[in-house]
């Protein structure tokens, strides 16, 4: 209970979990640290892990992140949000009785004992750095940017803090990966809850669902919970599972007789991406992935470096890596020359252009399952982005932490095929000369 003014205000306010929810409630109310539930859609995913955040934030005064992919979606799926009964969700699980102050641009309330809580989004987790929450919320886990949990993950283990994994399946990606591991760790909590377990959806109304069109693929994901659904919208999805089922992403090695060419795709105040690859007779062997932000070049050429690569000058750009920068008039292009890392710049061309590269590309490629992994989930889990108002997929990318990944590898599907297009017209050209060649001349 807190009083302020006489009034009494008890924390849940107005709110209590329903039958199904209670195993994870009580799990947490005993001092649970780590919990994955994997439950369906309108399940009370959110609603749940707000009216816990609000009593952790009165037992201890702390900072308490509820993040989402994005920091849009934040703002949709919860600062925003009106409940069933009318209510602003915020006011309902933070009643202002028991506010210190409102901050709407950032989205953060700091409470009368001095806990703060925030939305935020894992598309810019980087922005974050020297805050020390002690509970978080990962809702939508399965979309989100994976390296947001191993950003916060050294930090709640240090200060004793709780994390919280909210979400449905999105395919076989990191979603599965720490659903598995939470299955296997004895101090985690893990469920997994379709409209089967709760009730809380009528199975007629799911039937309802499907015969009005609804892809079963879908129904089987948002209302079963299952992970092995195709990821609708992805657009290398299919190839990669093709890929893995032929044995094509393993161990990869690569070969210390062949060169490494790196593709690269440079981030503008958010990620650098990096593939590493060979060329073997017909295959492309990807030997492995880099990316992170909030560095200097001088970073990634140091990591070019520390790695035991011959590297060829024909690393691949992408075209604007041309444009001067005011502080220094030179070009990225430039800096990187300077510190003797070189290569070719990509004509501008269409994404729709650089997906079909990629497409006729992936069959030809072998990648390494380890040191890709990061990479490889991005190209699994990049998608068309999805019209709310029409109810299907738009012809664009959907632009999230899956995008650095997808660019870079775009460009490297350009660029060997751009390469292939200079030797062509080489062999042509030497051909032509050599018919036009007179010995008696």
């Amino acid at each position: 209970m807190r009083e302020r003014n006489m009034v009494k205000i008890k924390i849940p306010y107005k709110w209590k979990p329903r039958k199904y929810q209670m195993n994870l409630w009580h799990y947490l109310e005993n001092g649970g640290k780590r919990a994955v539930a994997v439950w369906h859609r309108r399940a009370g995913k959110d609603s749940l892990s707000l009216n816990w955040t609000a009593v952790a934030a009165m037992q201890r005064v702390g900072v308490y992140w509820h993040m989402l992919p994005l920091q849009t979606q934040a703002r949709k799926v919860v600062w925003d949000a009106i409940d069933k009964q009318g209510r602003r969700v915020i006011d309902q699980v933070f009643p202002a009785a028991l506010r210190k102050s409102v901050n709407s641009q950032e989205m953060k309330i700091e409470l009368l004992n001095g806990s703060i809580w925030q939305c935020v989004g894992s598309d810019n987790y980087n922005s974050l750095v020297g805050a020390n929450p002690v509970g978080v919320v990962f809702s939508e886990y399965s979309i989100a940017d994976p390296a947001a949990w191993d950003f916060i993950r050294p930090i709640l283990a240090e200060n004793d803090g709780w994390a919280l994994f909210i979400y449905t399946p999105r395919g076989r990606n990191h979603g599965l990966k720490l659903f598995e591991t939470a299955t296997n760790a004895p101090d985690w909590f893990v469920e997994k809850l379709g409209v089967s377990e709760t009730r809380a959806i009528p199975l007629s109304a799911v039937e309802s669902e499907r015969r009005a069109g609804m892809d079963d693929s879908i129904i089987q994901q948002e209302f079963f919970c299952s992970f092995d659904a195709a990821l609708k919208g992805s657009y290398y999805g299919a190839l990669l599972n093709e890929l893995e089922n032929n044995a094509r992403i393993g161990s990869v090695p690569h070969d210390p007789a062949l060169p490494v060419t790196t593709a690269w795709d440079l981030g503008v105040g958010d990620s650098t991406a990096i593939w590493f690859y060979q060329i073997s007779g017909a295959e492309v062997l990807i030997v492995d992935y880099y990316e992170a932000s909030g560095v200097g070049l001088d970073h990634y050429v140091k990591v070019l470096r520390e790695k035991p690569y011959i590297y060829t000058n024909d690393n691949i750009f992408p075209h604007d890596i041309c444009v001067h920068e005011l502080s220094s008039g030179k070009s990225r292009l430039d800096l990187l020359a300077g510190l003797g890392v070189r290569g070719q710049v990509l004509p501008r061309s269409s994404v729709e252009s650089g997906i079909a590269a990629v497409r006729l590309l992936l069959p030809r490629c072998r990648f390494d399952k380890e040191k890709c992994a990061k990479g490889l989930e991005a190209l699994r889990q990049y998608q068309r982005a999805w019209d709310d108002t029409r109810k299907d997929f738009q012809p664009k990318p959907l632009h999230d932490w899956t995008s650095h990944a997808a660019d870079a590898f775009r460009y490297l599907a350009l660029g060997i095929k751009e390469n292939r297009k200079m030797q062509d017209r080489a062999y042509a050209g030497a051909v032509r000369d050599y018919k036009d060649y007179d010995p008696l001349a």
